[in-house]
């Protein structure tokens, strides 16, 4: 995994200890992280800088929790009951929204299939452009959206449409 400086880590954390806590980002699905199961991010290996992501499990509309004025869909009942025992260990960090976008000062959409895993926190970014230049400073990113965070936390959930995504989640049973 990769690992950033513990002055990144806390700036990330402060204040108030999580990078969660505003609105979530909720695209036309009706679910947080337009509806993949945020535990699944934790059981899939991470690809190299550079590199795609595999796919997250798509949730099951069946199969759900509400945390943080969300709604959450998951894969299996298991995802759910550990996401439900400790939410604040498989939530998208910023409410879902964008890390590179948060670490330029605004709230933009998060796209659930660009992800990536630093210090067992899930960040997600919204164009494969966008992942190209958050990941060419990883620490320094984290240190900027951390700032910025407490900023802009408050600020209305973003409702502009995920550029050129369409969710292959919820299913149904």
């Amino acid at each position: 995994m990769f690992k950033i400086s513990a002055l990144a880590l806390a700036l990330v954390a402060a204040p108030g200890g999580t990078a969660f806590a505003g609105e979530q980002y909720i695209d036309a699905t009706g679910f947080a992280v337009s509806g993949y199961d945020v535990v699944s991010y934790f059981d899939l290996p991470q690809a190299a800088i550079g590199q795609p992501q595999p796919s997250p499990l798509p949730g099951n509309a069946a199969i759900t929790a509400s945390f943080n004025g969300a709604t959450f869909a998951f894969a299996t009942t298991e995802h759910r009951d550990a996401f439900l025992a400790s939410p604040e260990a498989f939530l998208p960090q910023y409410d879902g929204h964008c890390a590179y976008g948060v670490a330029k000062g605004r709230k933009v959409p998060g796209n659930p299939t660009l992800w990536r895993i630093v210090d067992d926190r899930l960040y997600l970014n919204i164009t494969e452009a966008v992942v190209g230049d958050w990941e060419e400073d990883i620490p320094g990113n984290l240190a900027k959206s951390g700032a910025n965070w407490p900023g802009i936390e408050a600020d209305a959930a973003a409702t502009d449409r995920i550029p050129d995504f369409i969710s292959a989640a919820p299913v149904a049973e």
